[in-house]
């Protein structure tokens, strides 16, 4: 017996027929490039869990990132790795510390035609490896530690970003900084928050990279429960309600369900991290020949906007972007 083709096979017999139809966009000024810079080394440093990345030093840092511009990446998100930590984590606020020397240099090789977003948090600054300081019983304090997110932001601002990124999950941590950049006068720099960031077995070849792994215990008393969505939400309307521009999800590919949920809920500019743990996965499984890396990464990007992210964080962007454009 025959069947007559459908209409929605007909669409698809040709390339030129799926991409006319083509309900989600994936392009690379969807992607937002995360960089590492880090103190005292003289040349770029491998990063053994993540293949392809490095810890960079000032000069390759302006390389690597005006060869990603060319490609049509539009933004990027600078990590800062100090040679010195201490308690407060000092560092993180040091005009002339070593993010603040980065983001100069992405400022002064990019211009104003990109977007240069800073990681603000302490856990990279820290001696002990947590996102704000300790109180006598060795919790984080809050309080305390959105005092130091205000100074950071405000140097990180002087320094050249365009937009702060508080990673630490802090109550009231959105609200601070608007209020002491606003105070300051640099009512124009942005903040991209990230606002539902969960307690995630992703984040390994980051601390690698960023050398902040905590010396003792675990983030899980300030980061979110992996199995809360509504508590996601209201995570992130607080954080819109309290001056945010952007706001994130983090992880992306185990909480697209999140992802969707946001966007439909608030219509507000979305972003999702594609973190270094779904990074190493396919790097992995690609080097072993069980994946095409280009298909794989592609449809993993276009996924993390099907489900509604504007913009999405990602290890891939260098290569992801070539793919797009060649």
């Amino acid at each position: 017996m025959s069947f007559p083709q459908s209409r929605p096979r007909r669409l698809r017999r040709t390339p030129a027929l799926r991409e006319l139809i083509r309900e989600t966009e994936l392009a690379p000024r969807h992607l937002i490039a995360p960089l590492f810079v880090k103190e005292g080394i003289l040349e770029p440093q491998p990063i053994d869990s993540m293949p392809g990345q490095h810890q960079h030093t000032l000069e390759s840092l302006r390389k690597e990132a005006h060869e990603i511009a060319s490609k049509g990446v539009v933004a990027f998100m600078l990590f800062g790795v100090p040679e010195r930590k201490d308690p407060q984590g000092s560092e993180a606020w040091n005009p002339d510390g070593i993010a603040q020397r980065g983001l100069r240099v992405l400022r002064e090789e990019l211009g104003h035609d990109h977007v240069v977003v800073a990681d603000l948090c302490l856990d990279e600054y820290t001696d002990h490896g947590h996102c704000g300081v300790l109180d006598a019983e060795g919790h984080v304090d809050n309080d305390r530690t959105v005092e130091l997110y205000r100074r950071i932001a405000l140097a990180q601002s002087v320094a050249g970003a365009d937009m702060v990124g508080p990673s630490g999950m802090m109550d009231g941590q959105v609200a601070a900084i608007r209020e002491a950049l606003d105070e300051a006068g640099l009512e124009r720099v942005g903040i991209m928050a990230y606002a539902a960031k969960f307690a995630s077995a992703f984040y390994g070849p980051f601390r690698e990279a960023a050398e902040c792994a905590p010396r003792f215990g675990d983030r899980s008393g300030y980061q979110m429960d992996p199995p809360n969505s509504d508590e996601a939400i209201r995570e992130i309307r607080a954080d819109i309600e309290e001056g945010a521009d952007i706001v994130m999800v983090k992880p992306a590919l185990p909480y697209l369900d999140v992802v969707r949920r946001a966007k439909d809920e608030t219509r507000f500019p979305l972003a999702a991290y594609n973190v270094s743990g779904e990074y190493a996965m396919l790097k992995a499984a690609a080097r072993n020949g069980w994946l095409d890396e280009r298909r794989a990464v592609l449809e993993v990007l276009t996924s993390i906007r099907r489900a509604g992210a504007d913009l999405v964080l990602t290890y891939h962007a260098k290569d992801a972007a070539d793919w797009l454009t060649g």
